[in-house]
């Protein structure tokens, strides 16, 4: 009888401790490596895209306003309609952007561009991470 509440107590934890695990999340921000979503180009040279033209879901987007620029892993541009949602940007002029035009050319003027804004909110609030939090782009 102790073999058997000893291996349920061991499966019960199994079972649990992958649900544990799922809680745990990682926060990647624009301007990081890993980051996927959309990109604020402002005063950056215009970025190199996947596909010249935009990508449109659905029926009726606005030709007169400005596409949307979006970094997304890659199958998400070829699967669009599939991934749209996951962006906010179905009802979106979308354009890609390269990962390599992203990597050498807008991380590197973002983070130095932003270097300045992180380590005032660091001397500010030490221990208070709510300045750097992503805002669901």
């Amino acid at each position: 009888m102790k073999r058997f509440l000893i291996t349920a107590a061991i499966a019960a934890a199994s079972l649990t401790a992958p649900a544990f695990a799922a809680d745990v999340g990682v926060s990647v921000s624009i301007g990081q490596p890993g980051f996927y979503g959309r990109i604020d180009i402002g005063d950056f040279p215009r970025p190199r895209v996947i596909y010249a033209q935009p990508m449109i879901v659905q029926r009726g987007v606005p030709m007169n306003r400005a596409p949307v620029y979006l970094r997304v892993p890659p199958g998400h541009a070829k699967h669009w309609s599939k991934h749209c949602h996951e962006y906010n940007a179905c009802g979106e002029r979308v354009l890609f952007v390269h990962d390599d035009w992203y990597e050498r050319e807008y991380v590197p003027r973002y983070q130095e561009k932003h270097r300045d804004r992180g380590h005032d909110r660091q001397d500010k609030g030490r221990g208070n991470d709510h300045g750097n939090k992503d805002r669901g782009n």
